[in-house]
């Protein structure tokens, strides 16, 4: 109970205050975009590229870490996918979006202040490791996926979908965050006293204004119809994925301690609102993705709780 109190708690109040602010009408759906749009597009790369540069990448780049949760990231989305088909009867795009949100885990919004609070900040080099390839990874898979199926006897080839859908993902800012972190590490470029407290000032505001947007953004999310899908789409995202985590991590590869609170912890957040982007991109499952996010992120401060009681 006290891990609930401590370390979920605080995270899931700010969710809501800014649900409720935005229920309330305290705060406008444009005020909503606002505060997204600045978290997204420039708080949250400068807050990965602080991250990244100061990594010590020799201690924090461990593969095993990165195959224990994106197997049970890909897994989920097999899993999703076939559910979709064969127990739902949805068409193969739709099958595509609710795998998508049984694989877009919300790493870094949640999955961050969630790690940090449970076990201190020199505790978060496994996820960024993961979050460094999180979004041009799972995008990339999941736009080429999608145009596959889209595309099939059109006679368009993947390598050309492949093409396309990487000239996307190389220009999301995260991803242009993520890059001038690693050049930064790599080369061992110095960054002046000035730049890096400015740096450290806008990364300081990412994941709270994050956290009280997103809470705003569910406001539109209410549940509605293909409850079994969407109760799929969580027992997968919350159970199965760092379920897979934790026993590929600590049985199967060997984690220690730190790689495998960052595999399970992750593998264990909810579907971002991202996964609900990618099925209104497309036009496919976007009531289940909506709801799902709603559902998952609730249900989530039992099901965190219970992974945090697990793990040493």
């Amino acid at each position: 109970m006290q891990a609930l109190i401590d370390v979920i708690l605080p995270v899931f109040l700010i969710i809501g205050f800014g649900y409720a602010a935005a229920w309330r009408g305290l705060f406008s759906e444009s005020a909503v975009e606002g505060v997204m749009h600045f978290a997204q597009t420039f708080a949250v790369p400068v807050l990965l590229f602080k991250s990244i540069a100061a990594m010590d990448l020799a201690a924090g780049w461990d593969p095993r870490i990165l195959v224990s949760f994106y197997l049970g990231a890909f897994t989920s989305f097999g899993l999703g996918f076939a559910g979709a088909i064969w127990l739902f009867g949805r068409p193969a795009t739709d099958a595509v979006a609710i795998g998508f949100c049984c694989l877009f885990s919300n790493s870094l919004l949640m999955g961050i202040p969630i790690t940090e609070r449970a076990y201190g900040p020199d505790a978060l080099a496994g996820n960024f490791a993961i979050i460094s390839i999180h979004s041009p990874l799972l995008y990339g898979f999941g736009i080429t996926f999608m145009e596959i199926v889209r595309n099939h006897g059109r006679g368009t080839s993947p390598g050309r979908v492949a093409l396309a859908a990487l000239g996307g993902i190389v220009r999301t800012p995260m991803v242009i965050g993520i890059a001038a972190g690693f050049a930064v590490n790599l080369t061992g470029t110095p960054v002046p006293e000035a730049v890096a407290a400015a740096v450290g000032m806008m990364a300081s505001a990412a994941l709270p204004a994050a956290l009280f947007g997103l809470g705003g953004v569910l406001l539109r999310y209410r549940p509605e119809g293909d409850l079994r899908a969407i109760a799929m789409v969580c027992a997968l995202s919350l159970l199965v994925h760092p379920a897979l985590a934790y026993a590929s991590g600590r049985w199967g590869l060997g984690l220690d301690t730190a790689g495998l609170r960052s595999s399970v912890v992750t593998g264990s957040m909810p579907p971002g609102v991202n996964a609900y982007l990618f099925a209104n991109m497309y036009g496919a499952a976007r009531r289940v993705a909506a709801s799902s996010v709603l559902i998952a992120t609730a249900a989530s401060a039992l099901t965190i709780w219970a992974w945090l009681a697990l793990l040493p």
